[in-house]
């Protein structure tokens, strides 16, 4: 059959047409599978080279897909050269598993994987609160083993790291005193016990071996 334009083929109302639509990432997916899966919170760990503008390829990957990214990390590891990159990540699992697929697929990352539910986690974060009660402000600190790194008689800026339940506390704890600023680094994790946290990583090979020392 041809079309209006004389073309052989069928025309547009006559082509087959893929069901289903498009999600969030561009992926074409059946919405009876979709509506299954409830979006989850994950941490995520990849192991890349470090070299310039690998973090902005990432994130780069991240907002065309439209992945949704609560917050990521970056820094060096054991091995020279290479870095690690946490994300933590809000998905349904076909999301998580695009998010794996096609950061596998940057030239710098060497491997990537999401970490499971007894991974170590923390992160650190910076508190600037009002300093018109010093001991009250003090003594929170103290309680959630924090650090003051700034005080005087108007502000006073704390330290404080753990895991995010410990994080969120502490910051309601302090909001008595009204929080001025605030900075978040976002979790970084590591697998728990001796499980290797993705693969590509040999433990204690930075620079050159240690070696262990005896008292002489």
């Amino acid at each position: 059959m041809s079309n209006e334009d004389g073309l052989q083929g069928p025309t547009p109302e006559e082509r087959p047409h893929p069901e289903g639509r498009r999600n969030s990432q561009g992926i074409r997916i059946d919405p009876a599978a979709e509506s299954e899966h409830e979006p989850r919170r994950t941490v995520l760990s990849a192991l890349v080279k470090h070299e310039p503008g690998v973090l902005s390829r990432v994130a780069g990957l991240a907002a065309r897909r439209q992945f949704n990214i609560e917050s990521l990390t970056v820094g060096p590891t054991t091995v020279e050269g290479h870095a690690r990159i946490t994300m933590v990540v809000e998905e349904p699992d076909p999301g998580i598993d695009q998010i794996e697929k096609q950061l596998a697929k940057l030239t710098p990352v060497i491997s990537v994987g999401e970490l499971d539910d007894d991974a170590v986690r923390a992160e650190l974060v910076l508190l600037k609160v009002r300093g018109e009660e010093p001991d009250k402000v003090h003594a929170i600190t103290e309680m959630y083993d924090g650090k003051t790194l700034d005080a005087g008689p108007e502000t006073i800026t704390v330290q404080l790291t753990g895991d995010e339940h410990k994080i969120d506390d502490a910051v309601d704890a302090f909001r008595r005193f009204g929080i001025i600023e605030i900075a978040r680094t976002g979790q970084t994790a590591l697998a728990h016990g001796a499980k290797q946290t993705v693969p590509g990583e040999e433990p204690g090979t930075s620079g050159e071996p240690t070696k262990p020392t005896t008292n002489q």
